[in-house]
């Protein structure tokens, strides 16, 4: 009898052990390089996960929802960067929150955006804190240091009742990389970038008070944060295997897996049939493109050994297919006999995550936790 023979199938296990050690990792990482760690509790989105990042020495988060922002701010987490472009029609909510006393601050990277909440601010005695969103390598929205809409957005914030607070970016760029000597030059380019926006602003004549940068690989890759203020990283707390490839945990550093159940063979293919599909998995296949790829996810024994060269194959909505990559086992139901144990690596935590509305968190000489989650926007 194992901690796992009451828990039903597919099921979200979190190793406490390993993320403590992982979140202990990061926040040592910060202090030694003397920035504040502003965690993007987006992949967790779970309260318990979120106290343990913060008695280690975090301070403030970050969400992705403002249903995470209410819910946490409900949980008496007040200091909170909501690090989505605000579109006009959720700054009531937004409002909503700050009436209440939560320390919520917006990000926009156009004129359009700064206009609509500083318009919105004045209508309702409402002075909202804002932060400029910076692209500093091309992968997905932000404004490049270098141009004039950056001091256009500033005077737009500024000069129109609202608080500029600062400039912050995402270095997703940073996941094509998987050499320490790229990983540390994306984390230059990051900081740099987002530093040198910092500058501009303040030779403006604008204030930019906070500097914020921010994603796993370049936070454990950085030699220098010069002129940053505060770092943004998420998946760090779980890991998972585009992290694994990248380079920058090991295999058994990934603390989140989906616990699940052989229900089936097609010996003649060499697939053992699981029932975690990809509502349970999802679909995201990031280690696709990567120097390994192992399909849907890493299959590990029961105790969260991996199993060298099997993954899921291939997935329906609720099956899985395991198979040995590179190969067919024709041997494959007496590896694995109906009924048997398995736990599954994901390639992204976050989304991995998402397909459950719960967590079975365990720990060595404990039964599981149950520790619930945020879903929704």
């Amino acid at each position: 009898m194992t901690v796992f023979s009451a828990l039903d199938t597919p099921t979200a296990l979190i190793d406490i052990r390993q993320m403590q050690a992982n979140i202990a990792r990061m926040q040592a990482r910060m202090d030694a390089l003397g920035v504040k760690l502003r965690p993007h509790v987006k992949t967790s989105k779970s309260l318990p996960v979120v106290q343990a990042q913060l008695e280690a020495g975090a301070r403030g988060i970050t969400v992705s929802t403002l249903k995470e922002a209410e819910e946490f701010f409900a949980a008496g987490i007040d200091d909170i960067l909501y690090a989505v472009g605000i579109a006009p029609n959720k700054l009531p909510r937004a409002l909503a929150l700050r009436r209440k006393g939560c320390d919520l601050k917006l990000i926009t990277d156009n004129v359009a955006g700064a206009e609509a909440v500083a318009r919105f601010g004045r209508e309702h005695g409402e002075t909202f804190e804002v932060w400029i969103e910076m692209d500093v390598d091309g992968n997905r929205s932000g404004i490049p240091p270098g141009s004039d809409l950056l001091l256009d957005v500033g005077r737009a914030l500024h000069e129109d009742g609202v608080r500029l607070g600062g400039v912050m970016t995402h270095a997703g760029g940073s996941y094509a990389f998987d050499t320490p000597a790229a990983l540390q030059g994306a984390a230059e380019q990051e900081r740099a970038g987002t530093v040198r926006a910092a500058e501009r602003l303040r030779q403006a004549g604008l204030p930019c008070p906070v500097v914020s940068v921010g994603s796993t690989p370049t936070a454990l890759s950085a030699q220098t944060l010069e002129g940053v203020t505060e770092m943004r990283a998420g998946v760090y707390v779980f890991f998972d295997l585009v992290m694994h490839n990248i380079g920058v945990c090991r295999m058994d550093e990934i603390a989140l897996s989906v616990l699940t159940t052989v229900i089936g063979h097609q010996e003649e293919k060499g697939w053992a049939i699981v029932d975690a599909g990809w509502m349970a998995m999802s679909r995201d296949r990031g280690t696709q493109k990567q120097k390994r790829d192992f399909g849907l996810g890493q299959v590990c024994a029961e105790d969260g050994t991996p199993i060298d060269g099997y993954i899921v194959d291939s997935a329906n909505q609720e099956h899985g297919i395991i198979a040995r990559a590179g190969g067919t086992d024709h041997g494959i139901a007496k590896r694995f006999p109906v009924g048997t144990r398995l736990r599954i690596l994901p390639n992204h935590a976050c989304a991995t995550a998402a397909q459950f509305p719960e967590y079975h968190a365990i720990a060595p000489g404990s039964g599981a936790e149950i520790w619930t989650r945020f879903q929704g926007w």
